[in-house]
């Protein structure tokens, strides 16, 4: 069976990101032998409508079951009407997520845990501006890794700006949990601003 994970990266090492809609990347993992596809969410820069987006695309995908950390209604609706299964308030790697599905720890959930446009910036000043910029400069980096450091660069500060604001999900996560979230987003903002530096200085060499 294929399910579909919300991540930050392309491996299954890469951490959960929490936002489905508009999620940096899509990991879809076959649950038998554990292989994998990783693909750009294209409904990450929409102002409106990602969920929906997001949830055809996973259905296009042939994925019976979805995992991520928060999902609104729209996408609920959408995920439901096609026979996905929802799996929400998970946090850590791809890897653990789908291991922990694989041994029927953690159960569908048939509602939303937060509102429509989730995830669209906000909650730490700048943040927000901050990941418009993020993807602007991973273009115009280009040569392969510049846009994918980009946008995952963007991804994790739009990520990051909405947790401490938003009662309705730190409502359906425990303080430890939260906790957990934030640093593991915290240490893929440090491993993408040391790629993106790296990436600098060898450009600056030229």
């Amino acid at each position: 069976m294929k399910v579909a994970v919300s991540s930050s990266g392309t491996h299954l090492d890469s951490q959960i990101d929490p936002r489905f809609g508009r999620c940096a990347y899509f990991v879809i993992v076959n649950t038998d032998d554990m292989s994998f596809e990783a693909f750009d969410n294209e409904g990450i820069a929409l102002g409106g409508g990602a969920g929906i987006q997001s949830s055809q695309f996973v259905a296009s995908k042939g994925a019976g079951a979805i995992i991520t950390g928060n999902i609104g209604p729209n996408a609920v609706q959408a995920l439901s009407a096609a026979g996905v299964e929802i799996f929400i308030g998970q946090s850590g790697s791809v890897r653990e997520a789908v291991e922990r599905y694989r041994r029927g720890d953690i159960k569908p959930e048939g509602s939303p845990n937060v509102t429509d446009h989730y995830g669209m910036g906000g909650g730490v000043s700048g943040m927000g501006r901050m990941s418009g910029m993020g993807r602007s400069m991973g273009r115009g980096m280009g040569r392969g890794m510049g846009k994918g450091m980009g946008r995952c660069m963007a991804s994790g500060m739009g990520a990051f700006g909405p947790i401490p604001t938003d009662s309705s999900k730190t409502a359906s996560l425990s303080r430890e949990e939260e906790l957990k979230q934030l640093k593991d987003q915290a240490n893929d903002l440090f491993r993408q601003m040391q790629a993106l530096q790296a990436r600098i200085k060898d450009l600056e060499k030229k």
